[in-house]
């Protein structure tokens, strides 16, 4: 990894609502931090998502999951920024915040596939690169658009690492196979509702928390 020279290191940035967190999450920030080189990820849970339905369980009780899951892992950060703000949790404020607060990093924000393809409905999407780079995770064989506003931002923004990653302070996407782990929220919620169990797709502590409080009881 060779980082513009004024730069002391690389920030990731993975937000979401962590309704529950779970493997997948887990396994897809452990990659990219892991294949890119990135030193820290900052997990940044969203009080007001806009472009998805409100969290199911209160914020502490996501807080205190999300804390639960990263528990021992030095390199991976709850950042609470986008909880303590009022209003939607936009991605476009939060970059503001970050590059304010470690102005001395490169900032990459870490998506799937589903939410980049939705990114053009994001509140003043067309900045964000002005502030941060863009790692796309993609489940293998997962086709990217080659039209529309998105193939063209690919066509001038994408960079394809080689053996050394180039990192601009902004402006790069990224796109980085990981491991397909098809595990989604809202049917983790249902199943557990219908009095199933999710052994096995989130931590064990973040199920002990499940149970204990029964936020997603049918």
């Amino acid at each position: 990894m060779r980082l513009p020279g004024s730069f002391d290191g690389v920030l990731g940035l993975f937000g979401g609502t962590f309704d529950p967190v779970h493997h997948g999450h887990l396994r897809t920030a452990y990659e990219l931090r892991q294949r890119l080189e990135i030193d820290r990820v900052l997990f940044i849970p969203a009080a007001e998502p806009p472009h998805r339905a409100q969290p199911e369980a209160l914020v502490g009780l996501r807080l205190e999951m999300l804390e639960a899951a990263l528990l021992g892992e030095t390199d991976c950060i709850v950042d609470r920024r986008e909880l303590d703000r009022e209003g939607p949790s936009y991605s476009i404020d939060t970059a503001r915040s970050l590059q304010a607060e470690f102005p001395r990093h490169v900032l990459c924000l870490m998506l799937g596939m589903d939410a980049f393809l939705g990114l053009p409905q994001w509140h003043e999407w067309e900045r964000l690169l002005d502030l941060v780079n863009i790692a796309v995770a993609r489940r293998p064989g997962a086709s990217l658009p080659h039209s529309g506003e998105l193939g063209r931002l690919l066509q001038e923004r994408r960079v394809i690492p080689g053996e050394t990653l180039d990192w601009a302070a902004a402006g790069q996407i990224i796109v980085q196979d990981v491991t397909q782990l098809e595990i989604s929220s809202s049917d983790l919620r249902a199943s557990i509702g219908a009095g199933l169990s999710p052994r096995y797709l989130v931590p064990e502590a973040v199920w002990d928390i499940i149970k204990k409080s029964g936020c997603y009881a049918g």
